[in-house]
């Protein structure tokens, strides 16, 4: 299915709506920055909008951002040992949501506190995105829930033991005296930096 002119469909009054508020539209606040005179014209506008992904519905139907909504523009690669030249130019555009997250319905965030995981490049304050359900592998970084207590670490068994360790010299291993629960895997850390 071709992506329609945004203009035709008036996508730009409803990303203004949303980079201002947060928030989507109600159907009457549609009706209002498009200047429809009735719900029924914002209502078949929505379902156009649904057609083409800028926006999709929860279980309630109430709207939430669609992929396309705010895409991101990819404009190439970047060196990261020495530098060369480059000239930019508009490779694609990218769904940050698609892009990290594999399985939404069983993906979530966590704010990360602590120091623990600095030497895994997870600082304080970063973003996790877990995937729960997801059978731990060796080397994975977890969340989980040990004696009661959740902590972020490393996934390893050890002599048939699992073992969470810290990506930090300051931190000792965790091992459960009672009870261990795997929470999810990480599967992106997310860093804002301004």
């Amino acid at each position: 299915m071709s992506r329609p002119p945004s203009n035709n469909l008036r996508t730009k009054e409803l990303q203004k709506f949303f980079q201002t508020t947060e928030r989507m539209p109600s159907y009457s606040e549609i009706a209002g920055f498009c200047k429809f005179k009735s719900k029924y014209a914002a209502l078949r506008l929505v379902q156009k909008w649904l057609n083409f992904e800028w926006v999709k519905k929860d279980e309630q139907g109430r709207l939430l951002p669609g992929k396309k909504l705010m895409p991101v523009k990819v404009l190439g690669t970047v060196q990261a040992g020495w530098p060369s030249p480059a000239e930019e130019e508009m490779v694609d555009t990218l769904s940050l949501d698609d892009w990290l997250i594999r399985n939404r319905e069983a993906s979530f965030m966590l704010k990360v506190t602590g120091d623990s995981m600095i030497d895994a490049g997870i600082q304080p304050g970063d973003m996790v995105i877990l995937e729960r359900g997801r059978e731990p592998k060796h080397g994975d970084v977890v969340v989980a829930e040990v004696d009661r207590e959740w902590t972020i670490k490393y996934f390893e068994k050890r002599g048939g033991q699992v073992v969470l360790v810290p990506a930090n010299k300051r931190f000792h291993i965790v091992t459960a005296k009672e009870e261990l629960k795997i929470a999810g895997v990480v599967t992106a850390v997310i860093r804002k930096y301004k």
